[in-house]
C-alpha cells in the first residue's frame, strides 16, 4: 500500500516550492515533467501549466494555487547557490487560491503560507472536483457546465446562485444568451422534477426578452406564458391590467413621464376628481354639469389670452360633431370687445346677462359630452377638466401641466394595444412568464419593463411573502443605461431609482434580478455592482472592461486579462456561490431549446433551395 502511494506521488509530483513572498509562490518544476499531457489511473491528466491549478503539500493540509505564468531562469533576486540548482529549470508563479482541510472540504481564501521545500502535485480530478464544489450536502445542482482547463463537469448550486441578483455580460456571439437560457432552463426542470406544485406555486419567473429569443415553444419552459407584445397593429397580446392597475399614481407618473414636483401632484389631483366623480350616481351628467359651470365662468373672463387658452381645451374635451354627426365650432356665436373686455352672443353682453350664457354654442354642446370607453382618453378628459380649473384658480400654468397631458395623448395608441384595462386576469397565468417586446417601438421598450417591473414588485412585497419573484431583464443595457438622449433626466432618474430599489432591497423580499448585455458600462454602476453572481463571457471594449473590473473586485488579474480571448461559450464564473472565480464552459442546449440568437451564416443562406 505504501508503495502503491509513493508511485502515485511520484507520478503526480511536478516540483517542489523554491520561494515565498506573500501569496505569490515560487514552485521549481522538476525536470521530467514537462511533457504537456500524462496519463494516471486510466486517466489523461494536462500537465502543469499557466492557468492549471496545483496542490502544494504542507503536512495534512493542502494549499491550492493558480499559476499565473513561468520562466525558464529564477527572479534575479535568487541567491547564486539556488540559481545554480535549478538554472536550465521551469519556475512557475503561483497564487494561493485556497486551502483543503482533511476532511476534503475546499475553503477560499488563504490560511497559512508554504514553506521552502513542501512538494508541489498536479490535481487528480478528485481533487479538481473538491476544489470545484459548490454544493451544500442537502444542496440541489444544476449540471450547466464543465471547468475549462480540465473538462471534468462542474455543478452550480440553487441555493447561492438562484436565490441572488445574477449578471450576465459578454458581446455578442459570445454565448451570453445560450448561458442565460441554460441557467433557468435547468433550474425550472430541476426544481419541477423535485416537487412540480410546489415550485409553480411559490416560484415565479418573468423574463423581458427585447428581441423575440426566448418567446418560442420550449425554450426555457414548455409550459409558459408568452406576451407578443406589438405597437405596429392591434393583433398582438394585450398585458390584463384592469381599471385599478393603470388608475395608479406611480403608473401613470411612469406612462406620462411626469415630473415630480408639478405634474405629479397635477396627476394626484386629477384622480381624486375620478374617484369623486366615479362613486356618485351619475358620473356622466356630473361632468356635463362641472363643465358647464367652468364654461360659465370661462365666458365672464376679462382676460382673452386666458379665455382663448381655456376655449382650446374645451375644444380638446368636448366632442367634435353634434348629435346630429354636424361639425361644431364652440365659439363660432361669440364675439370679443376690447373696449369692455369681455364676450358677447347675439345682442348680450354675457358679463353683464348671465343668463344668456345658456344659449350659447359651447354652453350647449356640453350636452354632447359622454364617456368614450377608454380608461386612457377618460382619464385625459378628466385632466382638462381638472387643468381648467387649476388655470382658473390660478394654481397651474399651461406650460408645466400640459405636456404631461399631451404625453399621455401620444402614448394612448400604443398603450391601448399592448394593455388591457378591462381585464382584470393574472400576468401570471404560469409561474413562468415571457414579455416579448421584439415588436414594440424603442419608447413603449422602456416604459413597459419599468411599469410591469414596479406592479410585480410591489404586489409581491405586499402579497407574496414567503415566495420568490426573478425578474430577468435580457438586454438590460435598453432600460438600465444611464445615458440616455431621447428622455429627460427626471424620467431617467425616475426609471434608474426604481430598478436600483428593487436591486437593493428586493433580496429581503425573495426578488432577484437576473441582467444580460453586452454593454456592461452603459448600465448604472449601483445596478452592476448590486450583483451577487457574474458569469462575464467575451469584451473586448476597455469601457466595459473596466466596468467589470470595478464592479467585481475579487477576480485576479490573470482572469481579468482573459476576458478578451474567451472562446465562445466559455466564461468566468465569479461571485458569492463560489470560494474563487472559475473559468467554466457552459453546455450548449439542444437546438431545439436554444433561443433564436444564432449568428445568420451566408453558406446557409447560398445554399437555400429555392
Amino acid at each position: 500500500m505504501s508503495d502503491f502511494r509513493l508511485k502515485k506521488e511520484a507520478v503526480l509530483r511536478v516540483g517542489e516550492v523554491s520561494g515565498v513572498t506573500g501569496r505569490r509562490i515560487l514552485v521549481t518544476v522538476d525536470k521530467d515533467k514537462n511533457l504537456s499531457e500524462l496519463f494516471y489511473d486510466g486517466d489523461l491528466l494536462r500537465n502543469i501549466a499557466v492557468g492549471s491549478y496545483v496542490d502544494i503539500r504542507k503536512g495534512f493540509v493542502s494549499l491550492i494555487g493558480k499559476v499565473d505564468g513561468e520562466n525558464a531562469n529564477p527572479d534575479s533576486s535568487r541567491s547564486e547557490a539556488l540559481e545554480l540548482t535549478v538554472r536550465g529549470r521551469r519556475v512557475l508563479s503561483v497564487s494561493l487560491v485556497g486551502f483543503i482541510d482533511r476532511k476534503g472540504r475546499f475553503y477560499g481564501g488563504t490560511k497559512e503560507l508554504p514553506l521552502v521545500g513542501n512538494e508541489a502535485f498536479l490535481l487528480t480530478r478528485e481533487r479538481v472536483l473538491q476544489v470545484h464544489n459548490l454544493i451544500a450536502e442537502d444542496g440541489i445542482a444544476l449540471h450547466i457546465a464543465t471547468s475549462e482547463y480540465e473538462g471534468y463537469d462542474i455543478a452550480l448550486p440553487v441555493d447561492g446562485l438562484m436565490n441572488s441578483h445574477i449578471a450576465i455580460f459578454g458581446n455578442t456571439g459570445s454565448g451570453k444568451s445560450n448561458t442565460l437560457a441554460t441557467l433557468y432552463q435547468h433550474f425550472v426542470s430541476e426544481l419541477r422534477a423535485i416537487n412540480a406544485e410546489a415550485f409553480n406555486d411559490s416560484c415565479r419567473i418573468v423574463l423581458f426578452d427585447f428581441n423575440g429569443e426566448y418567446a418560442h415553444a420550449d425554450c426555457i419552459a414548455n409550459d409558459k406564458t408568452v406576451y407578443n407584445l406589438s405597437t405596429r397593429n392591434d393583433q398582438g397580446d394585450k398585458i390584463p391590467l384592469g381599471n385599478d392597475g393603470l388608475l395608479d399614481i406611480e403608473i401613470l407618473s411612469i406612462v406620462s413621464d411626469a415630473t415630480e414636483k408639478t405634474q405629479k401632484p397635477f396627476l394626484r389631483r386629477v384622480l381624486m376628481q375620478h374617484e369623486r366623480v366615479m362613486e356618485g350616481n351619475d358620473p356622466t351628467e356630473h361632468l356635463r354639469n362641472m363643465i358647464r359651470q367652468q364654461v360659465t365662468q370661462i365666458l365672464r373672463m376679462s382676460d382673452k389670452v386666458r379665455a382663448d387658452l381655456l376655449f382650446d381645451y374645451l375644444r380638446q374635451l368636448l366632442p367634435e360633431h353634434d348629435q346630429y354627426g354636424n361639425i361644431v365650432e364652440i365659439a363660432s356665436d361669440l364675439e370679443w370687445h376690447n373696449n369692455t373686455s369681455q364676450f358677447r352672443c347675439g345682442q348680450h353682453w354675457l358679463r353683464d346677462v348671465p343668463a344668456a350664457i345658456t344659449n350659447t354654442v359651447v354652453y350647449q354642446h356640453v350636452a354632447n359630452f359622454a364617456f368614450v370607453g377608454d380608461i386612457i382618453a377618460d382619464f385625459i378628459n378628466f385632466s382638462y377638466i381638472q387643468l381648467i380649473y387649476d388655470v382658473l384658480a390660478n394654481r397651474a400654468q399651461n406650460e408645466h401641466i400640459a405636456p404631461v397631458i399631451n404625453k399621455l395623448r401620444s402614448k394612448q395608441k400604443d398603450i391601448r394595444k399592448v394593455f388591457d384595462p378591462a381585464i382584470h386576469g393574472e400576468l401570471f397565468e404560469t409561474n413562468v412568464v415571457v414579455v416579448n417586446l421584439n415588436d414594440v417601438n424603442l419608447e413603449m421598450k422602456k416604459t413597459i419593463p419599468l411599469l410591469l417591473c414596479r406592479r410585480i414588485y410591489q404586489e409581491h412585497k405586499t402579497m407574496f411573502q414567503g415566495k420568490t419573484l426573478s425578474i430577468v431583464i435580457d438586454e438590460a443595457h435598453n432600460i438600465l443605461s444611464t445615458d440616455s438622449s431621447r428622455e429627460t433626466e427626471s424620467w431617467k432618474d425616475y426609471r434608474l431609482e426604481t430598478f436600483e430599489e428593487i436591486i437593493k432591497e428586493g433580496r429581503k423580499f425573495g426578488v432577484f434580478v437576473t441582467i444580460a448585455s453586452q454593454r456592461p458600462n452603459d448600465i448604472s454602476p449601483t445596478i452592476t455592482s448590486q450583483a451577487h453572481n457574474y458569469f462575464i463571457h467575451r469584451l473586448i471594449n476597455q469601457k466595459d472592461l473596466q466596468s467589470i473590473a470595478s464592479a467585481v473586485s475579487y477576480i485576479d488579474k490573470l482572469t481579468e486579462e482573459s476576458i478578451p480571448t474567451l472562446p465562445t461559450g466559455t466564461c468566468i464564473f465569479s461571485g458569492m456561490a463560489g470560494q474563487m472565480p472559475l473559468k467554466l464552459n457552459i453546455k450548449a442546449l439542444e437546438q431545439r431549446l436554444q433561443p433564436k440568437s444564432n449568428t445568420l451564416r451566408f453558406a446557409a443562406l447560398l445554399n437555400r433551395e429555392n
